[in-house]
């Protein structure tokens, strides 16, 4: 690796900087560093600082005309060249290398030569023939991403991935593969050569040796890997149990737990919810079908008229973005009278456990309140009734399950199937925000609250949106309202596939 030539800075201006002081005392003065703090921290960045200078690099704490390495982490090439652009300086002045390669040379007790892997995407060199390539915006709520997209296999790869990251509790890495298959989701065309990519965001390297391995072989050695694990395969088992989520299967793997057998087996004391997902682990571990869905609704529908006439019942989730089918069932409530609808579900439960709809139900109050200042969190308050519905199946209907084959096999006749259904309740002022944030998909709701914060200087929930510059709270009567707020183009429900 030859480092970039660094210029002379001229001694006019009253003698070194704090940083320049140390060349002297660095074992490698003709690599200068620069850590890049955006997505890595301050704290992240000041120890991997110290620790550098303490194997003999040279960091400076700025970026100036001497830095021949910037160091980014969960960046893009594109990101870091915008972000170097926007400070005034030259993106092409220094190598852009991955967090690895520091690690790497620290290990190693000198700089390493820069590998394919260390490298942010950068538009490789012309090999003489063009490839086509697409501008696309960084964020994933400025693009339009439909269910049907033309690169699969690729977002399929990098989802199980992200999925992995997921159960491994490691959220850093799970979005970046989240961001990088929503890139690939709103890709227009079919992807058949990585330098097609060019220019493309949230394409970190590691993603794009994914990409690459299956353009090269067909498939990903890591995603295969991945899904023959042990690991991967027993905590999609054991979180596919309603009320078991990561952190409680993780410490079930780890007590050698793998299947529902082994959790039989344990004794563990279950809890309440955990019991009803036991028991019914065949039913919603099944996708949910969007005429079941419809079912739901006008037993849903029903409850609520009974209860509360006038009030709206909305479908929401993935149904309302077109798909066909899901893992559950959303529901929106609201009247247009503010305040009427406080208290409904309660009500809304004992009408349906009277009519012997629900096999396991738990409620939660409305805990929000518009205190001083921007929302508390990303996480809504509303009323809601977390649920497991007994739904009836028509008659001549096809056993849904092997608890249906089983009640066959003993000549009992099972005509209905258990499904997870959500009932949320909110005022009518915040119908709006709730149903922008209960539609998803969940990366373009998280990609709103990043474009929010980083572009817009406010705070974006489901309840509300606050401008911290303004310091006030934004009114929306529409979803189309809280876009333009935000300055984005609207985009329809069936378009947030992200």
């Amino acid at each position: 690796m030859v480092p970039l030539k660094r210029r002379k800075v001229s001694s006019s201006t009253g003698g070194a900087s704090t940083s320049d002081s140390r060349d002297d005392a660095s074992k490698f003065p003709q690599v200068v560093l620069f850590l890049l703090e955006r997505k890595m921290g301050t704290s992240r960045r000041h120890f991997l600082t110290e620790l550098g200078r303490k194997k003999g690099f040279r960091v400076d704490e700025s970026f100036t005309e001497n830095v021949t390495h910037v160091i980014s982490e969960k960046n893009s090439g594109d990101e870091v060249k915008s972000w170097l652009s926007s400070q005034g300086h030259d993106p092409t002045a220094a190598h852009l290398v991955d967090i690895r390669w520091l690690t790497e040379s620290l290990s190693a007790g000198c700089p390493l030569d820069i590998l394919q892997q260390h490298r942010l995407m950068e538009r490789p060199a012309s090999s003489g023939d063009e490839t086509a390539t697409f501008s696309m915006p960084i964020y994933a709520c400025q693009r339009r991403t439909t269910l049907d997209h033309r690169n699969a296999v690729f977002t399929e790869a990098l989802s199980l991935l992200a999925e992995n990251a997921e159960l491994s509790q490691d959220e850093g890495r799970a979005v970046a593969f989240r961001r990088a298959a929503a890139t690939l989701k709103a890709f227009p065309e079919p992807l058949t050569d990585a330098r097609q990519l060019r220019g493309c965001p949230c394409l970190g390297q590691h993603s794009l040796s994914v990409i690459q391995d299956i353009l090269e072989n067909g498939s990903s050695r890591e995603v295969e890997a991945t899904r023959r694990s042990e690991r991967f395969k027993a905590m999609k088992l054991l979180t596919a149990i309603f009320g078991v989520g990561a952190k409680t299967a993780a410490q079930w793997f780890q007590e050698g737990i793998r299947n529902l057998p082994q959790l039989h087996q344990s004794g563990r004391v279950l809890t309440r919810a955990q019991q009803a997902g036991v028991a019914h682990y065949d039913d919603l571990t099944q996708s949910v079908t969007r005429a079941e869905a419809d079912t739901i609704g006008q037993i849903v529908e029903e409850a609520v008229g009974a209860k509360l006439p006038s009030a709206r019942v909305t479908l929401v989730g993935g149904f309302r973005r077109g798909k066909l089918s899901g893992h559950d069932v959303d529901f929106l409530i609201t009247h247009p009278e503010e305040g009427r609808e406080e208290g409904l579900i309660p009500k809304v439960v004992a009408h349906l456990e009277a009519r012997d709809f629900l096999l396991y139900h738990k409620n939660n109050r409305n805990s929000y309140t518009e205190a001083s200042g921007t929302p508390a969190s990303t996480m809504d308050h509303f009323e809601r009734c977390f649920s497991i519905f007994k739904l009836p199946m028509p008659e001549g209907g096809e056993p849904h399950s092997r608890q249906d084959d089983v009640a066959l096999r003993r000549g009992e006749c099972r005509r209905w199937r258990a499904v997870r259904v959500d009932l949320v309740v909110c005022p009518f002022s915040q119908f709006a925000f709730a149903l922008l944030g209960w539609t998803g998909s969940k990366l373009f709701e998280r990609e709103l609250r990043r474009w929010a914060t980083q572009q817009k200087n406010m705070s974006l929930s489901s309840h509300a949106l606050y401008d911290n510059k303004q310091r006030k709270y934004l009114k929306a009567a529409t979803e189309e309202e809280i876009f333009a707020h935000l300055s984005l183009e609207y985009i329809p429900p069936s378009e947030r596939n992200a």
